[in-house]
């Protein structure tokens, strides 16, 4: 009989493929405190999974996700459920090169509309139309019974903290 790997004996002892990469590292550096890696290799595996569900959510709903992150944008801005182009970079996090080709892209499917600003005609205004809103409504939708599923072996009370804890860990990390 083949020996077990360590990943198959960890998983069988009640662990995960973490615990088994932490357990060879502490045999193999036994002078490095690897405990960042019982968090962080797990916040890293979550990452994947989620964006890979989430990814298959959009397409589901024939979006990508970056046109999801517009249309939401857009939508979580409220009535008229319009923003300038710049303030979409702004909020979406890309260049203002990335936004116009991404709104290319909404607008060819009918999706947003753009106009020039009703006051400063430099700017362009983009509004979401009623395709537009029905399509981030249903898969965000999803993405919310999916996200809440994925929860499901949490503890509701533990939630809250975790978010808490989550929260802070990232304005840890995200400060200059």
């Amino acid at each position: 009989m083949a020996p077990m790997s360590a990943r198959t004996q960890s998983e069988s002892m009640g662990g995960d493929e973490v615990d088994a990469i932490v357990a060879a590292w502490q045999r193999e550096r036994p002078d490095l405190d690897v405990e960042p890696l019982q968090v962080l290799s797990r916040l890293d595996r979550l990452a994947g999974v989620l964006g890979e569900r989430r990814s298959a959510i959009f397409a589901q709903h024939g979006l990508r996700r970056h046109e999801f992150d517009v249309l939401a944008a857009l939508r979580r801005a409220g009535e008229p459920f319009e923003l300038t182009a710049g303030e979409l970079s702004a909020r979406t996090y890309v260049t203002s090169g990335t936004m116009t080709s991404r709104l290319d892209g909404l607008t060819e499917r009918d999706l947003v509309t753009r106009a020039p600003d009703r006051v400063d005609g430099r700017l362009v205004r983009v509004a979401l139309t009623p395709a537009g809103r029905a399509i981030v409504d249903a898969a965000f939708e999803a993405l919310l019974a999916a996200e809440r599923e994925l929860l499901t072996p949490l503890a509701p009370d533990t939630v809250a903290p975790l978010a808490a804890t989550l929260r802070a860990l990232l304005a840890r990390a995200a400060a200059p």
